[in-house]
Parts: structure tokens; C-alpha cells; sequence
């Protein structure tokens, strides 16, 4: 075979995967009386009454070495990146949440072994307890091999700006683990909005929640304090950095103002130095263009989003995408081997 017929090698970086204790939680969750936004989705997954396609995903979800394998296959994927789906265990109470995070990454950690070339993973952990999380973040990196976080953005409507979850940022940082910030429904204070018309969770809200997370990180000087911590946003980044010349300018007049905190950084030096996107969900070669020209080719990785999203138009569009055949190779591959310490097979 020679180099220039060898295939490409496609790493997908947000691959949802759950177990079943993590389910039996959730349904639990659906079940006791609660007003979060989160509910809508968590009951037609994991507590449905109807057979629709939310409901179909549970199955997908819990398997990893059946069907799963045959869809990569069929495919042309190489690897999935794992994490335990949204919304992980940022729902439970802080006992229960540190237990599943160790049980989720134990087992992940044992799938990986049995599949070292097909499989990666993200350790989740329990930011309701941010000391023990930090524990199981070394845990993961260091014992489990892991390569990296996966975070369901807000805890108790809070975000990473707070200055009690710095112990999961400075673990972050210390181990050289990026952390996947992915969507769950908008916090109760910004949820009222998009509880009609389907809004709360892909079409809109997880956007504007996820959105919402990284400019508050980014205006609150947290990247100050943790200059080298890494974050990656899916969904061809939320929209983020087409807001970026706005976001300078009227960041500037809010600093002068009083009412942000003076940064070393704008935001948009921010972005580009801490921060990575992936193309999950968002399979347009447009968004990707100005992705790539705004952030740089490396910083943008390839994502399917499986099950959530099917794999064949995923491969698809990156496949086709207007990109160099060097430029290709790093959004499929090489610039997630960089970001979560993946080795070359």
C-alpha cells in the first residue's frame, strides 16, 4: 500500500457513552419531583412512556462493543473519544455523584483496555464536591490512563468562573487534562425562555448555555489565575468566536466601567490560547471555513456526536470539506492526538 492510498485515520472526540447505574439514577431523577429544565430530555430517555427516537437512544447509549463497533466500522472510524453522557452525574446528590464518577471511569478505563486502538476516554467527576473530584481527576489521568474531562457545564446553576470549583482548574491544569465542556439545559436563572418550541437542549438552549460558560470564564480572569488550562467546546464552538471582535470591545467598556475585573487578555486572546471547538453536530462547511479561519487549523477537531447524531453524513462532511490534505489529517486526527494525549496506533 502506498502513502498516499492509506486511509485516513478519523477520531471522533465526542462519542456519549452511559452504564447502567448511571441510568437507574437518572430515571430515579425523572421521577422525583424537580423544576429543571434538564427533565425534559432525562425523562424521555431514561424514564419513557412513549417509543420515540430519545427514547431508542438509552440502548445506544449503554452499549459499546456491539453495535457501536459495527457503526465505526461501517464508517471508517477509527477511534471514539468517550464521556458519560449528559448530564452525567452533575444531578445527583455530592455522595452519589463521587461514587458513579469513579464506577463511570473504572469501567470506561476497562473498555479501553479491552479495545486500546478503537476507544479513548474523558473521566467525568463530581464538581459538587470539588476537592474529591480534584482526586478523581488525578486518579483518572495518572492510574486509569484517561486523557482528559468531560464536564456537563453549569452545577447547581454555577459555572467554573466560581472560585469553589478551582480545585478541579488547578487539577485540570497541573495533570495537562483539557476539559470538554458539553451542553445541559440552560440553568434555572436563564431557563424560562426555552421551555416552548423544543428550545431546551440541542436546537437552542444548549448553545446558549455552554456559550454562556466560556465567556464568563474568559471575562472573569480565570484564565489569569490558570493560563495554561485547556477547554474544548463542542458544536463547531457554540458560536463563540463569532462574537469575538464584540465581545473585545464591549468587554473594554465593561472593564472600564467597573463592572468586570481588569484581564491581562481580551477575549479573544483568550479563545484562541486556551480553548478548542469541535465540529460535533454542526456538519456545515461554511461554519467550518470560518472556524479555521478565525481560530486556526489546530484548533479545531472533528466530532460526530454518536448516538446523538449519525455517523455516515459526519464522515461525510468532513470528507468533503474544502480543506488541504494536510489541514484534513489534523481535524480528523492529529489535533485531537495533541489535545487529549492520544497515541498513534
Amino acid at each position: 500500500m502506498t502513502p498516499a492510498s492509506k486511509p485516513i485515520r478519523r477520531i471522533a472526540t465526542e462519542e456519549a457513552f452511559s452504564i447502567p447505574e448511571v441510568a437507574a439514577g437518572l430515571r430515579e431523577v425523572a421521577r422525583a419531583p424537580g423544576n429543571s429544565l434538564d427533565l425534559v430530555l432525562v425523562e424521555r430517555i431514561y424514564d419513557a412512556k412513549v417509543d420515540d427516537v430519545q427514547a431508542r437512544l438509552l440502548p445506544r447509549l449503554l452499549d459499546l462493543e456491539k453495535e457501536r463497533l459495527k457503526d465505526m466500522d461501517a464508517n471508517g472510524v477509527a477511534m471514539h473519544l468517550l464521556s458519560l453522557t449528559a448530564p452525567g452525574v452533575q444531578m445527583f446528590d455530592a455522595d452519589t455523584a463521587t461514587e458513579l464518577a469513579t464506577l463511570a471511569n473504572d469501567k470506561l478505563a476497562a473498555v479501553i483496555k479491552r479495545h486500546p486502538t478503537r476507544f479513548a476516554g474523558l473521566a467525568t467527576f463530581a464538581p459538587q464536591s470539588p476537592k474529591r473530584a480534584a482526586v478523581e481527576m488525578e486518579r483518572a489521568m495518572k492510574k486509569l490512563k484517561l486523557n482528559g474531562f468531560i464536564l456537563n457545564s453549569h452545577t447547581h446553576n454555577e459555572y467554573l468562573d466560581n472560585p469553589k470549583y478551582f480545585p478541579i482548574l488547578e487539577a485540570a491544569e497541573d495533570l495537562d487534562g483539557c476539559i470538554y465542556i458539553h451542553p445541559r439545559a440552560p440553568s434555572d436563572g436563564m431557563a424560562a425562555p426555552f421551555r416552548d418550541y423544543g428550545l431546551d437542549s440541542a436546537q437552542w438552549g444548549y448553545g446558549i448555555e455552554v456559550s454562556t460558560h466560556a465567556v464568563r470564564m474568559m471575562v472573569s480572569g480565570v484564565f489569569d489565575r490558570f493560563p495554561k488550562l485547556k477547554i474544548c467546546i463542542g458544536h463547531m464552538g457554540e458560536a463563540v468566536h463569532f462574537w469575538l471582535w464584540r465581545l473585545d470591545y464591549m468587554n473594554k467598556n465593561a472593564q472600564n466601567r467597573g463592572s468586570a475585573p481588569k484581564t491581562k487578555l481580551t477575549p479573544s486572546e483568550y479563545f484562541k490560547r486556551n480553548f478548542v471547538i469541535t465540529t460535533s453536530g454542526q456538519e456545515s462547511h461554511l461554519a467550518l471555513d470560518f472556524s479555521i479561519k478565525a481560530l486556526g487549523i489546530d484548533n479545531v477537531l472533528w466530532a460526530i456526536d454518536y448516538p446523538y447524531q449519525p455517523s455516515a453524513p459526519a464522515v461525510a462532511f468532513m470528507d468533503s470539506a474544502p480543506v488541504s490534505a494536510a489541514e484534513r489529517e489534523k481535524l480528523y486526527h492529529g489535533n485531537a492526538e495533541r489535545v487529549f494525549h492520544i497515541k498513534l496506533e
